[in-house]
């Protein structure tokens, strides 16, 4: 049967060498096949792809928490320069194929996974990558890097090397491993040689050895970062690349605002956005370009987990400490007067934290769930077992959301004195929301307003970007908006986003500083959940408990890819299923360049 199935994992079956990973069930793609379904293989190579990113950067090593970081696209163009021992499969919900490694084998007893590494495989300077390259990559990430690598990979005990071209992982013993050989298989691998002589741990702007299909070429700090396709990179011709890595060139320019860049695409000076705006989607591309067909403007469906997008309260804040003080944030939140007015209707309201996936608590807890429920010890809220969350007030009329809200702070102890809420010790509640995006002013304004009309002394402060990313990685702030993609298959990396082991450690993205028993059981239950249903029962749960503590206040998400390009790309027919795939599987059209070229000439003329 091909493919790895981790019921491998379980001891069902005798482990083996196979070619790919599945957390699941089995793989969709045998030991024999020549591409992925979603590409071209006969897509030509070739081109310059100029794309946008807005803010800044003084650092090329993502690994630290130090520096300013990338945004966007070119936050996901980072990877481009790294291999790693395997790739997901971007139309399968949980599964990696080798690159680095040509095979793969798990213990049946879920004590280690063993990778078999291609002698071929090389760095940029032409050196091979080795087993001391993965064990040092291993050990430092462990150790050095950013908090989503520290936390997950504390189960992995060690790294050995058990043949000359064989790497093991070994678990510690008596932890649930589903995760963890998936995890390991897509860690980032360094040169030990190059990182003899450089500092890891320091910020740089000197590209770093690295061995993937793209490399880091010109560097303008803080203005432009182009990426150049490796023509002889070892691994073009694996069936995991067949058809993928097309531009010789992916320049990235960046701009201090999103208006500023707009105008910037509309003088052609890059060729690539997808908007996340809807006031822009729907009135900012009346010109000239989009009337003449010169540039594409399209929406192209997603049919991956929505991402979650949710405003973040700062636990770590006492005034946040009482849930009735949550609530009133996402009471005073007018989601339905907000896509009205000011998204012309152009979003739903997230409703979960697995929006678009079964994995949603979208109906009253079932029997599997009551008893999961029961078994966790420690503060459930009860209304977990017999509503469904709603979020607070929808559709329900602002005036009665604030004077629910003036009700549940009432019951905690607050009252107005001289106009101001105020607590039993006489202290002023004041809420400041974060953003370095001047365009979501128009958003944050109304809820300022209404918890103004609260009593509440609420603001908003605008930062660039380098001061929100410090601010972001130190945790100082009252409340904010946090966005991030959503796995199909969610696993380890939910601990950094809600267990207690990251709520303090600076760079994590436990944002709200979540440190909670109950979470942290799920979170157990979810990473040891050894088949799809007991996953969906555990995640659902999560779902239930964040929510009906308010931990997190939803906002809202967009089913499409709101796309504009000039014209002068193509794509296969068929789109992976959980990306876009815009980087990877488009390529440069030459004769839709010549053209564009010609139409735009005549229609200068």
């Amino acid at each position: 049967m091909p493919g790895l199935c981790l019921a491998l994992l379980s001891g069902a079956v005798e482990a083996e060498p196979r070619h790919g990973l599945s957390t699941f069930g089995d793989l969709k793609y045998p030991a024999d096949f020549k591409h992925f379904d979603y590409v071209n293989p006969q897509a030509p190579k070739g081109g310059t792809v100029k794309l946008r990113d807005i803010g800044t950067f003084d650092n090329l090593n993502p690994f630290i928490i130090k520096g300013v970081k990338l945004r966007g696209m070119a936050a996901v163009a980072q990877s481009l320069p790294y291999d790693t021992l395997m790739v997901s499969a971007a139309d399968e919900a949980d599964a990696m194929y080798g690159l680095v490694a040509k095979s793969v084998d798990v213990d049946p007893d879920k004590q280690w996974v063993e990778f078999v590494l291609r002698p071929e495989a090389r760095f940029h300077d032409g050196s091979p990558i080795t087993t001391a390259d993965l064990i040092y990559s291993f050990n430092t990430l462990k150790t050095e890097g950013i908090p989503g690598y520290r936390i997950n990979l504390k189960d992995v005990e060690a790294v050995t090397a058990s043949g000359p071209h064989k790497i093991r992982y070994r678990f510690r013993d008596g932890v649930v491993t589903r995760d963890l050989p998936a995890f390991v298989a897509g860690l980032p691998i360094l040169s030990k040689a190059y990182y003899a002589a450089v500092p890891f741990n320091k910020t740089t702007l000197t590209p770093p050895l690295t061995s993937g299909p793209y490399r880091i070429g010109r560097i303008d700090q803080g203005r432009t970062l182009v990426y150049e396709r490796v023509a002889d990179y070892w691994a073009k011709d694996l069936p995991v690349n067949v058809g993928r890595f097309n531009f010789d060139k992916m320049q990235f320019d960046f701009y201090r605002d999103r208006t500023v860049s707009m105008q910037a695409f509309k003088s052609r000076e890059y060729d690539f956005r997808e908007d996340f705006y809807s006031k822009n989607w729907a009135t900012g591309y009346k010109f000239p370009a989009v009337k003449n067909g010169w540039v594409i403007k399209e929406s192209v469906p997603n049919l991956a987990p929505a991402s979650r997008q949710y405003f973040v309260l700062n636990l770590r804040r006492e005034k946040f400490q009482d849930i009735r003080v949550r609530e009133a944030f996402a009471l005073a939140f007018d989601f339905a007067w907000t896509n009205k007015n000011l998204f012309y209707g152009a979003y739903s309201r997230s409703l979960s934290l697995f929006q678009n996936t079964d994995m949603a608590a979208r109906s009253l807890p079932n029997d599997a769930e009551k008893k999961l429920l029961k078994s966790i010890k420690g503060k459930i809220p009860t209304s977990i077992r017999t509503a469904v969350y709603q979020p607070p007030g929808e559709g329900s009329g602002l005036r009665k959301n604030l004077r629910r809200a003036k009700k549940r702070l009432s019951q905690g102890g607050w009252k107005i004195i001289d106009g101001k809420l105020t607590d039993k010790h006489g202290k002023v509640l004041e809420i400041e929301i974060l953003t370095f995006s001047p365009s979501f002013e128009r958003i944050l304004a109304p809820i300022v307003k209404n918890l103004k009309r609260l009593g509440i002394q609420a603001s908003m402060r605008i930062v660039d970007t380098a001061q929100y990313t410090y601010r972001m990685q130190t945790f100082d702030f009252d409340v904010t908006t946090a966005a991030f993609g959503t796995s199909a298959t969610p696993g380890i990396s939910e601990r950094n986003f809600w267990g207690s082991a990251s709520a303090d450690q600076d760079g994590s993205v436990n944002y709200s500083g979540l440190s909670d028993p109950v979470i942290d059981e799920l979170l157990k239950r979810i990473t040891s959940a050894a088949d799809r249903q007991s996953l969906t029962l555990a995640a659902r749960t999560l779902d239930r408990v964040l929510l009906a503590n308010h931990y997190i206040i939803p906002e809202w998400f967009n089913a499409t890819h709101n796309l504009a390009y000039w014209d002068k790309f193509s794509r296969p027919k068929v789109k992976p299923k959980y990306v876009l795939g815009f980087m990877d599987t488009w390529w440069f059209d030459a004769a839709k360049a010549e053209a564009l070229k010609d139409k735009m000439q005549k229609g200068d003329n």
